[in-house]
């Protein structure tokens, strides 16, 4: 009688302690299949596959669904799978600074409640999704550092509510879409160090909340926009290393408005110097080693 006792007691504080999961079978399996994917017994914080989902690393849920992944600099390698696409609820995704390979999955764009994308400082490789559209509710979408090729999806700009959009350091080739203008919360555009061309858009002129802009070491040319003379909450600017005719666009800013300034136009630097600039590159200083979901 005390042994029956005692073995429902412990079943009760073991149910406590590791609840049963509510997370549905095809949720779970998504997870399940990321974590084969990438290799997760090398993990630095492996799961244990034996306890309910709530209690692994990195693992939000809410309301009985997978509402967060954060395994940031957690040494995933491999491919991303395609079920990932099944995390219908997922509002944060964050995977950076690990060893992902392969291509980003089309099916990332199933994820329609995202907000936030991290997947800078991997190998993933292949072209972004043309319909990356769907995705409206993104407020960052960070690949830098990556292999990415093809050209930069028009469906960008219709992702109204980003804040933060990061390319940088790709390979990404063709024009800066026009389409771009239209994401007027954007604070954050970086598309440094990739193979872009012709002329920066007069539509990003638009974005009247942008405080951080790097396009330096690309082979855009023709004339800096005017517009860029509507920029009046930007503090960084990158144009380095292009193949730019004219400069005029520069000549209409406020100069004491920026703390990072570069540019190949040798006439308008001892403005600049009289401020006693921080010489930085965005791209290096900008995205700092921190485990966190956003």
């Amino acid at each position: 009688m005390k042994l029956t006792s005692f073995y429902l007691i412990l079943c009760f504080s073991i149910g406590i302690l590791y609840p049963k999961s509510t997370v549905s079978t095809k949720e779970k399996n998504a997870l399940l299949d990321l974590y084969h994917t990438t290799e997760g017994e090398k993990w630095n914080n492996p799961w244990d596959l034996n306890t309910p989902i709530e209690t692994w690393k990195g693992i939000t849920v809410e309301d009985n669904h997978i509402v967060g992944i954060n395994l940031f600099r957690n040494n995933l390698s491999g491919t991303l799978p395609t079920s990932l696409g099944r995390l219908r609820y997922l509002r944060h995704l964050n995977l950076a600074f690990n060893n992902i390979t392969g291509v980003l999955p089309k099916e990332i764009v199933k994820l329609e409640n995202l907000t936030v994308l991290r997947l800078e400082m991997n190998r993933i490789k292949g072209e972004l999704p043309d319909d990356i559209a769907q995705m409206k509710k993104l407020e960052i979408f960070s690949m830098f550092n990556n292999f990415l090729n093809g050209s930069i999806p028009e469906g960008f700009g219709e992702l109204t509510n980003l804040k933060e959009l990061n390319l940088s350091s790709n390979n990404l080739k063709g024009s800066i879409p026009k389409s771009l203008g239209n994401l007027t919360k954007l604070v954050a555009l970086g598309l440094f160090e990739n193979g872009l061309d012709g002329a920066i858009p007069a539509e990003l002129g638009n974005l009247y909340k942008l405080k951080e802009l790097v396009l330096a070491n690309n082979q855009l040319g023709g004339e800096i926009p005017m517009e860029f003379a509507q920029l009046n909450n930007l503090r960084i600017l990158q144009l380095q290393n292009n193949r730019f005719e004219s400069y005029k666009g520069l000549r209409a800013m406020d100069t004491g408005q920026f703390l990072v300034f570069d540019t190949d136009d040798s006439s308008l630097r001892p403005k600049f110097n009289e401020i006693q600039l921080q010489r930085t590159r965005m791209a290096d200083t900008k995205f700092e080693d921190v485990d966190n979901n956003e």
